[in-house]
């Protein structure tokens, strides 16, 4: 019965992914891949405290594909300074991941995680719709105000 509901909650999740990337712009697919990276370190740190190798290093794999496969095969040379800090900067994530894997260490996982979380924080507000930034802008200028 557990492993219905399960099977049920995956596809419901699936279709839910597939559903999101066919209608996302491409700021909201990179939202969309940031969240998954984020998702994968943080089922790899539950892995570690778990003591399950097996899934921990499923979700390990996972991220660096993401990262690598998604986020920084996204990047292309118009955006010149920022394209390149940004793949030096997916390369440096994925050494880390590595890192944690090989040596059996989360703390590259907790900090990996961290940057995607601040460079996730800056493309949900790029993807945006403009009337929530124009909101946000406008309870942030109240705000300092009161």
């Amino acid at each position: 019965m557990f492993s219905a509901y399960q099977h049920a909650t995956r596809s419901y999740r699936d279709i839910g992914l597939e559903t999101g990337a066919a209608g996302a712009d491409p700021a909201g697919l990179i939202v969309m891949l940031y969240d998954g990276a984020i998702d994968a370190l943080t089922q790899a740190l539950a892995h570690f405290e778990s003591g399950n190798a097996a899934a921990r290093q499923a979700s390990i794999s996972r991220a660096v594909r993401i990262v690598d496969e998604g986020l920084s095969a996204s990047l292309n040379e118009v955006g010149g300074d920022i394209t390149r800090q940004l793949r030096e900067l997916y390369g440096y994530m994925t050494r880390r991941m590595l890192s944690a894997s090989l040596a059996i260490d989360p703390a590259p996982l907790v900090e990996v995680r961290k940057l995607l979380k601040e460079l996730r924080g800056a493309w949900g507000e790029i993807a945006a719709p403009p009337a929530t930034r124009d909101a946000a802008k406008r309870s942030a200028v109240a705000g300092a105000r009161g």
